[in-house]
């Protein structure tokens, strides 16, 4: 068992070189990074030029994490892009580059995805 869950982390991590050399942030364009642990998925801004991260969202933030009765589902993965939308168009961002980070684009990451285009982002 150990031994899959081992070549499984390392397929998604060849993944995501093979993505991120492609996928640059710019402070016009930033990277919209996502992550996804088994209870939480977590979004962020990045401008890798600068190296800082300019905006964030999880379901662990305050205004998530009342209203969810788990953070590791679709209904958590909507309301964390749509925060991050929201977020990013406070900041006068409009445009970025969506990273899905060698995850598979379905379930979860698809979700944060769409409702983060819904509420104004496009990438």
């Amino acid at each position: 068992m150990k031994k899959i869950k081992v070549k499984k982390i390392a397929l998604r991590q060849k993944r995501k070189r093979k993505i991120r050399k492609t996928i640059i942030g710019t402070s016009a364009r930033p990277r919209l990074s996502v992550f996804r642990s088994a209870e939480n998925i977590y979004a962020q801004l990045i401008d890798d030029a600068q190296g800082k991260t300019l905006a964030s969202a999880s379901t662990l933030d305050k205004g998530i994490k009342g209203e969810l009765k788990t953070g590791g589902n679709v209904d958590a993965a909507k309301k964390v892009g749509e925060l991050i939308a929201k977020k990013a168009v406070d900041k006068k961002i409009t445009t970025v580059s969506f990273d899905r980070n060698g995850y598979l684009f379905h379930g979860r990451v698809k979700a944060l995805a769409d409702s983060a285009r819904g509420a104004g982002l496009k990438f």
